[in-house]
């Protein structure tokens, strides 16, 4: 989609490449990651308000660190340099990079020695997030140095002729209280943008794309009650309206109410056309005895795909499928940089299938972080409990039940896992937390129920915090908050008598259970 202004971020190989991105369009401007080899002509296409080179883990002195094109410094358009980022600049206009003395990582103070626009606002002194074993050894004449740390002389600096800046610590962490301040002024006092990227404008511009690309034909969605399949749906139904149809595959597999929730959501308050397809028992015939973990992913994957074709090919006239592939997909799976992507992570709920129907793909969330989804969403009117869902797996409580899927262990699981989820909001901890859920345990232990021994199940609740999902650690949900969850299952939740808590981090725990 053409942006009336674009920030491209040059990505060296940052852990915080993405966030760079996500403190970009924070402030009102459109960001996207390029590969840092990316040929002049093409970065000039684009038409940027300004570069951002990111920091990466090589020395620019090394023979094969990346490196940009130098011609990227003629463009006229403000640049700005961190960490690895500002070496390779100030290298490449003259400035030698070296081994600091001493390696900084971690919390440095900052003191500003200059009233430059990009340092503007900040106070005297400062706290920033340093990571880094070389820094500009010498800087050249050129260069007006903007700050230092004890261990940095060369912290912020600008050159004097070109629109180049460099900072050595990383302005895009929480750890840097005041960084959104240095992108406030490099985006609004250098760049001079006028902060046009708004979820409305988004909507606005997506809505007229998805006309252009169906004309009259009908577009299918798979609609699983999560946040990406939710806000797809919403969104396409507002530029389509009845060329919309959506499919929700009921696998048996799905939380308590799940299905009511999805139905009185789309087709009664949205309108939407919703078909539901129930295949809960070929799912739970398919998988029964199965206990391999990867085993009951392949099940459920090709009984959603042989569900789904069942119902899709008998809707007249559909020559598109919706899927809410995201920024990140974008990234991961195909190095997507600048449009290049070649293989984009296939959404759980239609993986394999636009091959085999033959229908082009709809995908209008692929700009998308995550925050910005649910930010579309709630300009679009869909409910909070949907915005701000908590993400399910595509195999459902199949992964939250260890061992044999049963009827039975599917109650025992749901009651306990909506007692769980009741709880965490009416303790206010749902927005708090970024997934928590129970899962069932193959195993059975000694209890006393009333006077008598009892030999039933354990439930482990699992609380997770994250920003990203790439790493999480165990959410300190308050003891009696966890003691209400327990009593709670252990006395409403026929053939429970034991309640753990999961306190591993991922990594090396991964969130799900298998």
């Amino acid at each position: 989609m053409p942006h009336d202004e674009i920030i491209p971020i040059l990505d060296f190989g940052s852990q915080y490449a993405q966030l760079i991105a996500r403190r970009v369009r924070e402030k009102g401007v459109y960001s996207e990651l390029v590969r840092p080899d990316i040929p002049f002509a093409d970065l000039k296409k684009l038409n940027p308000k300004g570069l951002i080179l990111s920091g990466g883990p090589s020395s620019v002195y090394e023979p094969n660190a990346p490196r940009c094109d130098p011609k990227i410094f003629d463009l006229a358009v403000p640049i700005l340099g961190i960490c690895y980022g500002m070496q390779l600049g100030a290298q490449i206009l003259g400035g030698q990079v070296k081994p600091a003395k001493a390696r900084e990582y971690g919390r440095a103070k900052l003191h500003i020695s200059s009233t430059d626009p990009l340092v503007r606002g900040l106070p005297e002194d400062t706290t920033v997030w340093m990571s880094h074993g070389d820094q500009v050894h010498e800087l050249p004449a050129d260069f007006i140095p903007l700050a230092t740390t004890p261990n940095c002389p060369y912290a912020a600096a600008r050159h004097k002729s070109r629109p180049f800046y460099g900072v050595q610590f990383h302005p895009e962490v929480t750890h840097t209280p005041r960084g959104e301040q240095i992108f406030q002024n490099f985006l609004y006092e250098i760049c001079h943008c006028a902060g046009s990227w708004t979820m409305e404008n988004f909507i606005d511009q997506t809505v007229r794309r998805v006309r252009e690309q169906v004309g009259n034909a009908k577009v299918i969605c798979g609609l699983s009650g999560g946040v990406d399949s939710s806000v797809v749906a919403a969104l396409l139904h507002k530029a389509i309206a009845d060329q919309l149809v959506c499919i929700f595959v009921d696998n048996g597999l799905l939380r308590k109410n799940e299905k009511e929730l999805v139905e009185t959501t789309f087709r009664d308050h949205f309108h939407i056309n919703l078909r539901t397809n129930d295949a809960s028992s070929q799912f739970l015939a398919a998988l029964k005895g199965v206990t391999d973990p990867q085993q009951k992913r392949k099940i459920i994957g090709r009984e959603f795909i042989e569900a789904f074709k069942r119902e899709a090919t008998s809707i007249q006239g559909a020559q598109f499928l919706a899927q809410g592939t995201l920024y990140p997909d974008v990234i991961e799976s195909g190095h997507g940089y600048a449009g290049t992507a070649a293989n984009i992570k296939l959404h759980h709920n239609v993986g394999g299938l636009p091959a085999e129907l033959g229908f082009e793909l709809v995908e209008p969330l692929r700009e998308l972080f995550k925050d910005e989804v649910r930010r579309v969403g709630a300009v679009l009117g869909l409910p909070e409990n949907i915005v701000w869902r908590h993400p399910f797996p595509g195999p459902g409580l199949a992964v939250r039940i260890l061992g044999d899927i049963t009827p039975e262990r599917l109650r025992v699981l749901r009651d306990a896992d909506e007692i769980v989820l009741e709880e965490l909001v009416a303790n206010h901890l749902y927005r708090k937390t970024a997934q928590v859920f129970a899962v069932l345990l193959p195993i059975a232990t000694v209890g006393v129920m009333g006077d008598a021994r009892s030999y039933d199940s354990v439930i482990a609740i699992r609380a997770v915090e994250s920003q990203d999902f790439m790493t999480a650690d165990w959410a300190r949900i308050p003891f009696d908050v966890l003691a209400i969850m327990s009593n709670r299952i252990i006395n409403e939740v026929r053939g429970i008598n034991r309640v753990v808590y999961d306190i591993s981090s991922k990594p090396p725990a991964t969130i799900e259970w298998e």
